[in-house]
């Protein structure tokens, strides 16, 4: 029987706990959403595309990722070939 209380009462308390959790995100939520609200009315904001930059170094750029993947790989970077290389 004492068992069966410690379990109840533990899975009582976690579940408690989530809920006051759970009320606290949605109090705060709201709280962030009018500030927002406030400053979005008073800015009108203009999507701009994102400027293009030219690779200076592409070689020391294809160097420096090859060794990142050489190291993550666990092998040497003499082992791996580089084919193509884009930007995503």
């Amino acid at each position: 029987m004492s068992n069966a209380f410690v379990v109840c009462m533990g899975i009582g308390t976690v579940f408690v706990g989530l809920i006051c959790i759970i009320i606290l995100c949605k109090i705060v939520s709201l709280f962030c959403n009018i500030g927002s609200k406030e400053s979005s009315n008073n800015i009108a904001t203009v999507p701009t595309p994102a400027p293009v930059a030219a690779v200076a170094n592409r070689q020391e750029i294809i160097a420096a990722v090859t060794a990142a993947c050489a190291e993550d790989m666990g092998t040497d970077v003499s082992a791996i070939r580089v084919i193509s290389f884009k930007k995503l």
